[in-house]
C-alpha cells in the first residue's frame, strides 16, 4: 500500500481564550487526491489549512511522507506542502520581485524551475510561472505592476501560478483560490490544476481545496471532508453540499 503524502492525527486548534475551534481531526491525503474541505462559516477550514502549512499552533501530529515537518525543517516543508491564501494581502513590490525573492531562499535551492545560470548575483528565473499565468489570461506586463495595482482576480491567478510554476509543491493547500474569478476563467484554472494532479509531471501529487461553490467542488473533488468542532467526516460526492 502506498504511503500517504500527508497524515493528520488527532489535530486540534484553540482560540487565544483557550476554547477549541476544532478537535480530534484525523485524515490522510494520498497521491491523486483532490480533497474538498467543507464546513460552515467559522468552522475552522482556513485555520485547519494554516495548521497543515505550519502557520498556526496546533495540538496533535502532522506527518509528511512519514516524517514530521520539523524533521525536514519548516521552510523546506512549506515548499513541499504549500499554502495559497485567498488574498495576497499587502505584499510589497511586484509579482516579479516576489518571485525573485522567494527564489533566493535556501529552501528552494533544489527546485527544478530555477535555471542554474545567474545574471550578476541573481538567478535566472524560469518562465514556468509566467507561462502558467498566461494560460489563465495574465499578460506579461502585469508581472511588473505593483500588487496593489492588480485586481483581485489578477493577484489571485498570479499567486497561484507562482505556487504551481515553482514546481516544488507535492501538496497545494488552496483557500478559495478562484473566488475572485469569473466562471469561465475559474473553470480554466480548475481544469489546469486537476490535469496537473492527474499527470504528476510537475511533482504536484494532491490538493486540499476550500470552496464555497458546490458545483466547483463536484467538478474537481475526488474526496469530500466536512469539518466540525469534533473532527472531520468523510462524505460521498452525492451528499457533499
Amino acid at each position: 500500500m502506498t504511503e500517504a503524502i500527508l497524515q493528520i492525527r488527532d489535530l486540534g486548534c484553540s482560540r487565544p481564550q483557550g476554547d477549541p475551534i476544532f478537535e480530534h481531526v484525523n485524515f490522510s491525503v494520498n497521491e491523486g487526491d483532490i480533497v474538498i474541505l467543507q464546513g460552515k462559516s467559522g468552522s475552522g477550514k482556513s485555520t485547519l489549512m494554516k495548521c497543515l502549512a505550519h502557520l498556526n499552533l496546533y495540538d496533535g501530529e502532522i506527518f509528511y511522507r512519514g516524517q514530521t515537518p520539523h524533521s525536514y525543517g519548516i521552510p523546506i516543508y512549506r515548499t513541499r506542502v504549500q499554502y495559497v491564501p485567498q488574498r495576497t494581502s499587502l505584499l510589497p513590490g511586484t509579482p516579479r520581485d516576489f518571485m525573485r525573492a522567494i527564489s533566493s531562499f535556501s529552501s528552494f535551492k533544489h527546485r527544478p524551475s530555477l535555471d542554474k545560470q545567474k545574471v550578476g548575483n541573481q538567478p535566472v528565473l524560469s518562465d514556468k510561472p509566467i507561462e502558467v499565468a498566461g494560460a489563465w489570461g495574465i499578460e506579461h506586463e502585469l508581472w511588473d505592476r505593483g500588487w496593489g495595482d492588480l485586481s483581485g482576480g489578477e493577484a489571485q491567478r498570479i499567486a497561484l501560478a507562482i505556487a504551481v510554476g515553482m514546481q516544488t509543491a507535492e501538496v497545494l493547500l488552496l483557500d478559495e483560490p478562484t473566488s475572485a474569478l469569473d466562471p469561465d476563467t475559474s473553470e480554466t484554472v480548475e481544469k489546469y490544476l486537476v490535469g496537473e494532479v492527474k499527470k504528476g509531471e510537475t511533482g504536484l501529487k494532491a490538493i486540499v481545496w476550500i470552496t464555497h461553490f458546490e458545483e466547483q467542488g463536484r467538478r474537481v473533488g475526488t474526496r469530500f471532508l466536512r469539518i466540525t468542532p469534533n473532527g472531520v467526516q468523510e462524505e460521498s460526492q452525492d451528499s457533499a453540499v
